[in-house]
């Protein structure tokens, strides 16, 4: 089984991604993140709700560091002169794994407490692990649209990609005060506290280039949830369509399933590279217990279909279906894993982050010995099935471990180098195309 550290002594940089999912981060004395970071921003459904660090080369990650839970995380940012590195503190040897999270519940308002958490870091006691960089806040966060809204509650970079919510609040959280919202989510919090509950196709359009001329994205993410007409057609196209045709970007857009299939036809002549969907769990029992208006409105089944039918019958240039790792058995994860590949699409696998605000707030993070399967399994089954994965270019998640991110987490990591090679074709055939094609 992978570990933190290599046989030479350096750091495995997809086991630290992963295990700082699961265990969150403390923030050093040494650390100026108000002049050095990106804003912590609280907005989709609350899963970027940490701070932005890029660990090895490119691997963009977002790490907790406000959760009750990451008191007892073992890991410490710390600044050396100009430079950020993570060290894991001898003294707090409570971290997860060996009971520092039910410590920490001796208090009764133990859920409450609200970091950034800071430290005083014993280096003499300590052992360095990797030295990270911390992405700087862009200039265009803090710039506003002609209508006078800040561009960072229109849009922001999730890793290197500019994500942006669209439409109203999610009908699960009730327009008539119906609590249906799935138990791991913040969204009906965060749209009009954390981000723009109300934003403009102009507003979407001056965001996108700005960040383009800026941070150089390539990728546009929407996503929204559930409106009672389930037409997602009605409500994405007319901004897909000004996208492309402003920018020629890539555009990937997540939502429910539609009420009429044939409309993801028309999102594909549209120009829509991407689409995905998430159902977190391939249990039908725990899917109903986690999202009862998921459940309601749509269904699993629903959700299957729409993956199988994207992935076989319209030819996106890739298709997604989303679980959340941690909220059902390993077993489980790794059969919904199966599934999607299977049915020619690409998992998209989450850590479940207990976040502020949501009905599961109170729960335990998973620990990483319950992750490492999981996403071992992952890469695995993606390799197996040649599915297209790392292809389009600087395409950096934070939220997420990507499946070529998880090649250190496996056994043999040397293996598929068939595979690995056409990747890497494909991805320099991509590149020159999209590089050709887009608008600068």
């Amino acid at each position: 089984m992978a570990s933190l550290f290599r046989p030479d002594g350096s750091a495995n940089p997809a086991y630290l991604k992963l295990d700082l999912y699961c265990k969150g981060l403390r923030i050093d004395v040494s650390c100026d993140l108000g002049e050095d970071a990106r804003d912590i921003i609280r907005n989709r459904a609350g899963l970027g709700s940490g701070l932005e660090v890029v660990i090895g080369q490119d691997m963009y990650t977002n790490v907790p560091v406000v959760e009750w839970w990451c008191q007892a995380s073992p890991y410490v940012l710390v600044k050396q002169g100009a430079r950020y590195e993570i060290w894991q503190d001898g003294d707090r040897g409570v971290g997860i794994a060996s009971g520092g999270l039910q410590t920490l519940k001796k208090d009764p308002q133990f859920a409450t407490r609200r970091g950034p958490f800071g430290a005083n870091l014993d280096r003499s006691k300590a052992r360095f692990v990797d030295a990270v960089k911390i992405p700087p806040e862009p200039a265009w966060y803090k710039q506003k649209t002609s209508s006078g809204k800040l561009m960072q509650r229109i849009g922001c970079l999730q890793g290197t990609y500019l994500g942006i919510y669209w439409g109203p609040r999610c009908q699960n959280w009730g327009p008539r005060g119906e609590n249906e919202f799935c138990k791991f989510c913040t969204e009906g919090q965060n749209l009009g506290r954390e981000e723009e509950a109300e934003k403009s196709i102009q507003d979407v359009i001056e965001t996108v280039k700005a960040a383009r001329a800026e941070s150089g994205i390539t990728f546009v993410h929407f996503n929204t949830g559930f409106i009672d007409s389930n037409d997602y057609w009605g409500l994405f196209k007319d901004v897909v369509a000004a996208v492309k045709k402003e920018s020629g970007l890539l555009v990937g857009v997540q939502a429910p399933p539609d009420a009429n299939f044939s409309n993801y036809v028309k999102f594909k002549k549209l120009g829509v590279n991407n689409i995905s969907f998430c159902f977190e769990v391939m249990d039908e029992a725990l899917f109903k217990e986690i999202g009862p208006g998921k459940a309601r409105r749509a269904g699993l089944k629903r959700y299957l279909d729409a993956i199988d039918f994207c992935a076989n019958e319209v030819g996106f240039d890739t298709v997604n279906g989303e679980i959340i790792a941690g909220l059902e058995p390993v077993e489980s994860s790794k059969r919904a894993i199966d599934w999607i590949c299977e049915h020619g699409a690409i998992p998209t696998v989450c850590v479940f982050r207990p976040v502020f605000g949501a009905a599961y707030a109170r729960h335990d993070p998973p620990a990483v010995e319950e992750m490492l399967p999981v996403f071992a399994h992952f890469y695995e089954r993606v390799m197996q099935h040649g599915l297209p994965i790392g292809i389009a270019p600087n395409v950096k998640v934070s939220l997420i471990m990507l499946p070529e991110e998880c090649r250190e987490l496996t056994e043999n990591p040397n293996a598929y180098k068939l595979t690995r090679t056409k990747l890497w074709v494909m991805k320099k055939a991509f590149g020159a195309w999209f590089n050709a094609t887009v608008k600068s």
